[in-house]
C-alpha cells in the first residue's frame, strides 16, 4: 500500500488538475506516481518540466527509456522498471532490448555504451573514470549528449527515490528484475 497520498484528477485543485490533465493527454492514463506527485503541484511540474526539456534533446525516446531501465535496476525501483517496460515498448524499444536494458546492454553498440556510462554515473555517484568518459565519447556521443545521459540518470533517480519512499502502488504490469 502506498505511503504517500494521491490526488484524484476528478476532484483535484486547479493547479494539480491542470498538470494531471496534461499527463493524461500525453500518456492516455494518469499513473499513480504522478497522482502522488500532484499532492505538491510544484513536484509534478518540476518532474514534467525536466522530462519535457530532455525530450527536446538529442537522445531518442528509446535511449532515454533504456537509461530509465538501467537506473531502475541500479536503484531497485520495481515501479519504474515496470513503467519503463511499457513506455519503452511505446518508444520502439525491442523486447530483447527491454530485457537487456536493465543490465546496461543493448543490441546497438552505441546505445549499449550510453547505458554502461549511465550505470557508471550511478554506481560512481558521478565520479566516473576517464576510461568511462572516453568510452562513451568513442561510441559517438558528444558532450551535449553526455550531459543528457547524466540528466536522464538524475531525472530517473528522482522518480526511483520518489516511488521507493512512497511505495507507489503499481499500476503497470509487473516485470521482475532479474539478476
Amino acid at each position: 500500500m502506498s505511503r504517500l497520498s494521491t490526488v484524484n484528477p476528478d476532484s483535484a485543485a486547479p493547479a494539480a488538475k491542470a498538470l494531471l490533465d496534461k499527463v493524461d493527454r500525453m500518456l492516455g492514463v494518469t499513473p499513480n506516481m504522478m497522482r502522488a506527485m500532484a499532492v505538491s503541484p510544484a513536484v509534478l511540474d518540476g518532474y514534467l518540466s525536466f522530462s519535457g526539456a530532455l525530450a527536446k534533446g538529442h537522445l531518442s525516446a528509446a535511449v532515454r527509456e533504456q537509461i530509465a531501465l538501467v537506473t531502475a535496476v541500479e536503484n531497485s525501483c520495481e515501479y519504474c522498471y515496470a513503467a519503463h517496460h511499457v513506455l519503452g515498448a511505446k518508444a520502439g524499444v525491442s523486447t530483447a532490448d527491454l530485457a537487456a536494458g536493465g543490465h546496461a546492454e543493448a543490441s546497438d553498440p552505441k546505445v549499449a555504451a550510453a547505458l554502461r556510462f549511465a550505470r557508471a554515473v550511478i554506481r560512481d555517484k558521478g565520479f566516473v573514470s576517464d576510461a568511462d568518459l572516453d568510452a562513451v565519447r568513442e561510441a559517438g556521443y558528444g558532450d551535449g549528449e553526455i550531459g543528457e545521459i547524466i540528466g536522464a540518470v538524475a531525472l530517473n533517480t528522482f522518480t526511483n527515490y520518489f516511488n521507493s519512499v512512497g511505495r507507489t502502488d503499481l499500476d503497470f504490469p509487473f516485470v521482475a528484475m532479474s539478476e
